[in-house]
């Protein structure tokens, strides 16, 4: 790993933390590779257990470092990158052994895609979850990232969320069965993933594997195959996606034309 991306076993639990605190842990490409590294290459001798993913300095994800779409200018980027994307997220909910999100403040973006993808998420009060491109960036979800949230929120109120970008809290997020439970901070949610984690590392880890694949396969014979290289390519190569992330980089409200 690299001092971006922390990971390390302790009886039996892989904590894998986010360490860009003072970027709110904007995840760059390689912080997300590292994440798929670590799931794709969890032993099969029962030496792990169960993965957690955390971030420090009080935030989660914030999403991916938007310096790093500075390069992009043809469609085949934003193609590439959502294929990219998808493989990571494709990784985290094939790991063998269960995952657990420990979250505490920002889960944004990338973080909040990272998130959905565990098996279990805890949450401090602090969180707040969410996609606000609508807003921010002029970019879009893909079909299979959109797929995953209307499985876990349901479609209206993704619909709802994504259009208003607005930002989700812990107890709503409680609510609606996307956190399992809210804890009161940071500290809190890290020793409930912990004791969690153990609790899971004692079941039986054939049954919990056999159990997250059945769901997985499940989830994507409902979802289908769906081409979105159309969707991709309006938004990643607009002016609009230009002006969002520049202005998201400048600390400015984007000014958009709708082109």
């Amino acid at each position: 790993m690299s001092d971006e991306l922390l990971y390390e076993v302790r009886d039996c639990v892989g904590y894998a933390i986010f360490n860009r605190p003072q970027s709110r842990n904007a995840l760059t490409f390689a912080m997300y590779e590292g994440l798929a590294q670590i799931c794709r290459s969890v032993p099969d001798d029962l030496s792990v257990r169960a993965v957690v993913v955390s971030g420090a300095g009080g935030a989660f994800a914030a999403g991916t470092d938007m310096a790093q779409f500075r390069t992009f200018s043809t469609p085949q980027d934003g193609w590439d990158y959502e294929v990219r994307m998808e493989a990571v997220f494709d990784a985290i909910e094939r790991c063998r052994v269960p995952t657990i999100a420990a979250i505490d403040g920002a889960c944004t973006g990338g973080g909040a895609a990272i998130a959905a993808c565990c098996d279990i998420r805890l949450a401090s009060e602090a969180m707040k979850f969410g996609f606000p491109i609508a807003r921010t960036l002029g970019n879009c979800l893909s079909t299979a990232n959109l797929a995953r949230l209307v499985r876990l929120l349901g479609e209206a109120r993704v619909k709802e969320i994504l259009l208003t970008a607005r930002l989700v809290g812990a107890q709503e997020a409680a609510a609606a069965g996307l956190i399992a439970e809210v804890l009161p901070d940071g500290d809190a949610v890290m020793a409930r993933a912990a004791e969690l984690a153990a609790r899971l590392a004692t079941h039986a880890p054939l049954t919990m594997r056999a159990t997250k694949e059945s769901m997985r396969r499940n989830a994507k014979a409902a979802a289908g195959d769906v081409d979105d290289h159309d969707l991709i390519e309006l938004c990643y190569m607009s002016e609009d996606f230009k002006e969002g992330m520049e202005a998201f980089l400048a600390k400015r409200k984007p000014q958009w034309k709708g082109r």
